[in-house]
């Protein structure tokens, strides 16, 4: 009987340190996530599973061409994953499959190379949306099935909850996140 006692207080000390150590990594540093739907593909398809950096945006801002997770703005307690093209204090304009980004450094513009991740671009019509302080915009991949600024405006800084950091299934995909290189 003794031993049977040593048994499950050694288990008892076991979970409480694993649930001390997992449950601040789990609420502080990173977050699971399921994609849902075909927004994101070709990069990123539906049931995959990926874990979230929720750290870099408290030490640091959003990059274009990092892909996040947010709260969509309409209704915060769904999660969308989604692709930042613009910054804050941007023009972002749209010519059917072009994007020009109009910024301080580029006051002409420039023509953002999607090239690294995109193939075949559909055509997206015409808009044209300037950027607020702590303001982004963010679009799927699959830019004809996603729901996104373009529909809904400007993602507020305060909603993302962070950007993907590992893509952890399937297994024969599992790899770490790199934003492309404009």
């Amino acid at each position: 009987m003794k031993s049977f006692l040593i048994l499950v207080w050694e288990i008892f000390k076991i979970l409480v340190v694993s649930l001390a150590i997992i449950i601040p990594i789990r609420y502080f540093l990173i977050q699971p996530f399921f994609v849902q739907g075909a927004s994101m593909e070709p990069n990123y398809q539906d049931g995959e599973y990926l874990i979230i950096d929720e750290v870099s945006y408290r030490l640091g801002e959003p990059l274009r061409g990092e892909v996040v997770v947010f709260k969509y703005p309409q209704n915060p307690s769904e999660f969308f994953i989604k692709r930042i093209i613009g910054l804050p204090g941007e023009t972002i304009k749209i010519d059917d499959i072009k994007i020009i980004i109009e910024n301080k450094a580029n006051p002409e513009g420039f023509v953002l190379d999607e090239s690294s991740y995109l193939k075949n671009v559909p055509p997206m019509g015409q808009e044209t949306t300037t950027l607020k302080e702590n303001e982004f915009f963010v679009l799927g991949d699959n830019r004809a099935a996603s729901f996104d600024s373009r529909r809904w405006g400007p993602l507020p800084r305060n909603n993302i909850v962070g950007r993907v950091w590992v893509k952890a299934w399937p297994i024969s995909q599992a790899g770490i996140a790199h934003a492309p290189n404009y």
